[in-house]
Order: structure tokens, then C-alpha cells, then sequence
């Protein structure tokens, strides 16, 4: 079934899944890992390793003591060398817990599949491993499976689209295991009360779409087990993959200006996120490591690998073959919506599903030239927003004009920035317009 797109705008950047057909290689041996403290949207958690203490695979290394964090652990045996601030690549500055292999990745005899029952101890569970959004967002799981009251979801969503250039990690995913995504879509149906899910799978990826049905067959065929779960392919369009649009072609429901799918009653999961949570539900071993896509024209082996989280993004990349060349931008993410990294030694998070090294031909910026008022940012934008009139109000600190044009409702898909002719700095303005209106809004509340 082929369910066309139906929201507006959105672009066509050239694919480059280069890695599609790539399986994924699980890559060890690394030295050290550096572990950040914050790795999901809210309070990073408290260190409870000291310096010199012996760790284990899957112990408990950051305490989660806010709401929207969740606990974080090692990815490797071996001694914490250190435990220091430093600005991650989220520009905040956390303590990172510096780990020195032991190359024995002797796991922690505390792990065991945790006892679920119902929807609280589920949603427990879901914390206490750890898991945030794997789709690139680091949104606390376990806070989407508490919506407010009268919210509660009658539909799932799982997001396979997949629609960032370069990035085939989630396609990985569904080719090799399709059973363990099936699972996890059942477990969060049964725990959460949820009828139906429908999959979103790009209609340029038919191999997931296939092996996720063969999988539905089997279960239907082998087991007798019916579920409501449909595979969906839809439109190759960007941005297809973000959560508010792909709602809208799966379900036909539109998440209102400044709410969340909860408010029309939708749970979205990355399909990365819920194969973890089948596999944690049977091992209980919690989020350690990470698979992701490594590509760019200065990658020398483009590759799927799965690597424990913290490891140093150099070592990955020369443990993956190395550049064959200077680079020249490294971004972590999607080329679209990606980081650009201020340096090279960061490490690999839990929400990174890409790390693109380009050669500094291709890392060019061009210079902007003034606006020529042809509106094709206007008519790519998924959200009907006026890119270029919030660039201008940005770039004039016009903290009013950017609320009056909702800026707080921009996606930051690039979709605007891609098509400017007069490559102006669409996307980069308008995240600095919304840092003024932050700020302002703290401002007035600390003078109320």
C-alpha cells in the first residue's frame, strides 16, 4: 500500500544512501570511551563514579534525579580514568566520565530482564534502561508513555522513513531485524493499551517494507497472533521523517501549532527505539551502545556500525577505515538537520545515528547575497511558516515579529536553507531567533 504524502512543501535532496545495502559491522576494541552526563533533552544526570573505580558493562554511571532525565551507563569494563566538565557537542557544558578499557567487556552481574506486568512497571522499565528518542531527538521514552490525562494514544506511530541524505541506519535496522521491531511494537500495543499501529516506511526502501511484512506473516501464519499493525509505504519527500508530518500521512490527524502528537491522541517511536525496547525487555541490558551511519566524500569505507556509546568519534572513524582526506566539516546527524561539530573529539551519544565527514571542497559555505523576495522558502515549508521574514526579524533581535510569525513552531528542517539561490542562513538564523525569545520569555518570567 502506498500512502502518498500529503503535507505540504518539503524538498527532494539527492539520497546518497550509499550504505544501503551495507550490513552493519559492531566495531570494539577501543581504549577509552567518554561518557557525557547528558545525552537527552532535560537536567543531565549526577555522576556516581569516582575516579579510579573499576566499572562494568551496563552499571549504572549517571543517576537520573530530574523528571525528563534518564540514567546513564557504561559501555565498557574497565577504570574511569577521570571525571571533568567539558562542552559537549550539544554546546552545554556536563561532566564527562573518561573510561579506560580493559578490553574484557565483563558486564555487570546485576543485569536481568526486568519484571513487567503492567503499564507502570513498563514505563519503569523503559527508564531505568535509559532510553531516549533513537530517531536523533533524545526525548526521555518513558515521558511519551505519560501523556496527560485524557490524551492517552489510540494509535502507534513508528517512524521508518529514514528521510535524512546519507543516513541508512534505521534501514539496517528493519533488514536485520525485523522480528525484534515486530516484538517492540507489540509489547508497547499490549503495555499501553494501544489498538493499532501503522509503520511509515519511504517508498525508496521496499526491502524494510517487505521484510517487516514477512515478518507480520509468520506471526499470523506460525503463531495465530492478528495484530493491527500496518506497514505503510509512503512519498520519498523531506521531510517526511519528522514527527508532526508524518503523523498527518499516517493517520490524517494534525498535531496543532505548539503541541505534541499526544494532543491528538498519537505515540511516535523511532523504529530503532523499539527494537531496543524488545531486546531490553528479554536482557535487560540497558542503552550502551549505538548503531549509525559513517559516510561522506572524506570517509574512505563508507559503513553501518554499531559501537559503544562514548566512543571517541577519531577512534570510530579510523577503526572504520579512516579519511582519505583532510576534513573539512564533520557533522553528527543528517546532513539537513545535523550538528556541525566544532571539533573532532567528541564522542558517540545515544541519539547520534550518523557522524558524515565531508572534505573541505564540499564543506564550502557559499557566501549569502541579499534576499531576491522569490518565495521558494515559503513554498517549501512544511509548516506554513515565512522563513525569510523570520530571518530578517532574527537577525534584527525582533523578539515581538518572532512570536507574532511563530518562529517556536519551526522544525528546523532545512527545507528553506536548501533552496534559497541567495544561500542565505535560513535555518541558523532563525535557531538564534528562537534562543532571543527564550530568553526574553525567562526574562519576564523572572521579573513577574
Amino acid at each position: 500500500m502506498i500512502n502518498f504524502s500529503k503535507f505540504s512543501g518539503g524538498v527532494h535532496p539527492r539520497g546518497n544512501k550509499n550504505t544501503h545495502f551495507y550490513p552493519t559491522v559492531r566495531l570494539d576494541s577501543f581504549k577509552t570511551v567518554r561518557i557525557p552526563m547528558g545525552m537527552h533533552i532535560g537536567p543531565p544526570c549526577t555522576c556516581v563514579v569516582k575516579t579510579g573505580e573499576y566499572v562494568r558493562v551496563g552499571q549504572l554511571i549517571g543517576r537520573a534525579d530530574a523528571p525528563m532525565a534518564v540514567p546513564i551507563h557504561a559501555s565498557v569494563s574497565g577504570t574511569v580514568q577521570s571525571v571533568h566538565k567539558e562542552v559537549a557537542s550539544s554546546g552545554r557544558a556536563v561532566q564527562v566520565v573518561v573510561i579506560e578499557s580493559d578490553g574484557l567487556n565483563t558486564f555487570d552481574d546485576q543485569i536481568k530482564p526486568p519484571v513487567v506486568t503492567d503499564k507502570a512497571s513498563f514505563v519503569q522499565a523503559l527508564r531505568d534502561s535509559g532510553l531516549v528518542g533513537l530517531g536523533g531527538a533524545g526525548f526521555p521514552t518513558y515521558m511519551k508513555m505519560l501523556p496527560p490525562p485524557g490524551k492517552e494514544p489510540d494509535i502507534l506511530v513508528i517512524n521508518a522513513a529514514e528521510c535524512e541524505p546519507y543516513i541508512t541506519a534505521d534501514f539496517r535496522q528493519c533488514a536485520e531485524h525485523p522480528d525484534e521491531i515486530i516484538d517492540g511494537i507489540i509489547q508497547v500495543m499490549n503495555y499501553m493499551g494501544i489498538p493499532k499501529a501503522r509503520v511509515g516506511i519511504e517508498d525508496n526502501k521496499p526491502l524494510a517494507t517487505e521484510v517487516l511484512n514477512y515478518e507480520l506473516m509468520k506471526l499470523r501464519l506460525a503463531a495465530n497472533l492478528h495484530p493491527d499493525i500496518s506497514i505503510i509505504r509512503t512519498k520519498t519527500i523531506y521531510p517526511q521523517g519528522a514527527e508532526k508530518m508524518l503523523v498527518y500521512t499516517l493517520t490524517q490527524r494534525k498535531v496543532p501549532a505548539g503541541g505534541l502528537p499526544h494532543d491528538v491522541k498519537v505515540l511516535v517511536l523511532n523504529v530503532s527505539t523499539v527494537r531496543f525496547i524488545s531486546k531490553y525487555l528479554k536482557t535487560g541490558i540497558p542503552l550502551i551502545r549505538k548503531r549509525l551511519t559513517l559516510d561522506g566524500s572524506a570517509v574512505k569505507v563508507p559503513c553501518n556500525i554499531n559501537v559503544p556509546i562514548g566512543a571517541p568519534i577519531p577512534d570510530v572513524i579510523e577503526a572504520a577505515g579512516g579519511l582519505n582526506t583532510d576534513p573539512g566539516k564533520v557533522i553528527m546527524g543528517g546532513s539537513m538537520m545535523g550538528v556541525a561539530l566544532d571539533r573532532l573529539e567528541a564522542s558517540i551519544i545515544k541519539q547520534n545515528n550518523a557522524i558524515l565527514v565531508f572534505d573541505q571542497k564540499e564543506a564550502a559555505i557559499p557566501p549569502e547575497t541579499q534576499c531576491i523576495r522569490c518565495a521558494r522558502c515559503v513554498n517549501v515549508c512544511p509548516m506554513h511558516l515565512m522563513p525569510t521574514d523570520l530571518d530578517n526579524m532574527a537577525r534584527n533581535k525582533d523578539v515581538d515579529g518572532l512570536n507574532q510569525y511563530h518562529i517556536m513552531d519551526c522544525i528546523e528542517c532545512g527545507s528553506c536553507t536548501f533552496v534559497c539561490p541567495a544561500k542565505r542562513y535560513l535555518v541558523q538564523n532563525i535557531r538564534n531567533g528562537k534562543m532571543y525569545v527564550r530568553a526574553a520569555s525567562a526574562k519576564e518570567a523572572a521579573g513577574s
